[in-house]
């Protein structure tokens, strides 16, 4: 038998074929269905991308006014589930709330016939409406605070503002806001992405399979870079720190967060559409110190790391955006999944189309013909 070849990880082994999203590291390019990310981020908006990755096509006019409406009449959670979160620690992680509120949230809304496509629609709806409403609600509860109800009469990212500050965002926030939704919306065969792909093959319900990538997200590795990246530039404490801050960090091998991607050896093109609209914002806040570390960080990375192929990614600039949006930083990585929902189930969608179970091989590496050795003759 032939020495089957090792990877770690499945570096560079495709596990399934794809149309939902693609990316060229080489040249900066991330596409959703085939249209590139800054487009969608400065022409849609977040409803209308969730649409394309599901269905594989821009809707029509009359498409997505009924996909908006059944979104917004699917935003509210049962009571009990509501109670269910009032029973979880305060002090526990929103992502751990939400992991545990979507596995439940599929008693409420039995979905076990993947074969029907009804079903699953409904429940491609309900996953898409309600998460957000969970991370509020787990938000102000760990806080004392009643959740707030949604709000029919607002796009998606302005009724999340609305139910975690109980305050309508501007424009030019929504706008950011929205924007941020569409840029973590999908990114091809990642860890949680993959991880739903595999649940989904079992024909599991939609729900265990969110919850299976929700919990996926919660790892130090996939989520939560953008919280890193704010403790690193609080570190840094001001910008004229920037270049020998980096400079130390470089000669001691310590790692960089928000910097380099496992694909991506340009610029990430989203943390450059981040980084407009984070301007934009900045218009009507003022710009955060963490900003301006970040850009002479940034400078000094060009010189430093951009020959080997290390450039900002989408962490770098999300964090300080949310930060000035006065979200607290344990919902960022919340905020992920609340986006990345969309590709989750996008992926899951195809996955069972045509469905064959995840059964990777391995690599034995222990031992043979190990005799047995009863007890009382043990040393």
């Amino acid at each position: 038998m032939s020495q089957i070849e090792f990877r770690p990880g499945l570096a560079d082994v495709p596990v399934a074929e794809s149309a939902v999203s693609f990316v060229d590291g080489q040249r900066a390019r991330l596409e959703y269905r085939g249209i590139a990310v800054e487009t969608l981020a400065r022409e849609s908006c977040f409803e209308e991308t969730s649409w394309l990755l599901l269905k594989g096509e821009l809707p029509t006019q009359r498409q997505l006014a009924e996909f908006d409406d059944q979104l917004r009449h699917h935003r509210r959670i049962k009571y009990k589930l509501k109670d269910l979160i009032r029973c979880l620690p305060e002090t526990g992680h929103p992502m751990d709330a939400l992991q545990a509120a979507v596995a439940a949230m599929g008693m409420f809304y039995p979905s076990r016939d993947v074969a029907n496509p009804q079903s699953n629609w409904d429940a491609v709806i309900r996953l898409i409406a309600k998460l957000p409403t969970v991370v509020a609600a787990f938000h102000r509860i760990r806080h004392g605070d009643e959740p707030i109800n949604p709000r029919d009469d607002l796009a998606h990212a302005a009724n999340f503002y609305w139910m975690l500050f109980e305050q309508v965002p501007s424009p030019a926030v929504t706008r950011v806001l929205d924007a941020c939704l569409i840029l973590h919306a999908e990114h091809t065969m990642n860890a949680s992405t993959f991880s739903g792909r595999v649940t989904g093959s079992t024909l599991a319900d939609p729900f265990t399979v969110i919850s299976a990538a929700v919990g996926t997200l919660t790892g130090p590795l996939h989520g939560g870079a953008n919280e890193e990246v704010l403790d690193m530039l609080d570190e840094i404490g001001s910008p004229e720190n920037a270049a020998d801050w980096l400079k130390n960090a470089v000669e001691t091998k310590r790692k960089i967060m928000g910097f380099g991607h496992r694909v991506y050896k340009v610029k990430d093109p989203r943390a450059t559409v981040l980084q407009d609209f984070a301007e934009r914002v900045f218009v009507e806040t003022t710009p955060p110190v963490a900003y301006q570390i970040a850009l002479d960080l940034e400078k000094a990375a060009k010189v430093m790391l951009g020959p080997k192929g290390i450039y900002p990614n989408v962490d770098f600039f999300s964090g300080i955006v949310y930060q000035a949006l006065g979200i607290p930083r344990d919902l960022f990585t919340p905020i992920f999944a609340v986006a990345r929902v969309a590709g989750w189930l996008s992926h899951w969608l195809e996955q069972i189309k045509h469905n064959r179970i995840f059964r990777p091989e391995q690599i034995y590496v222990g031992k043979h013909d190990v005799p047995y050795i009863p007890l009382e003759k043990r040393p």
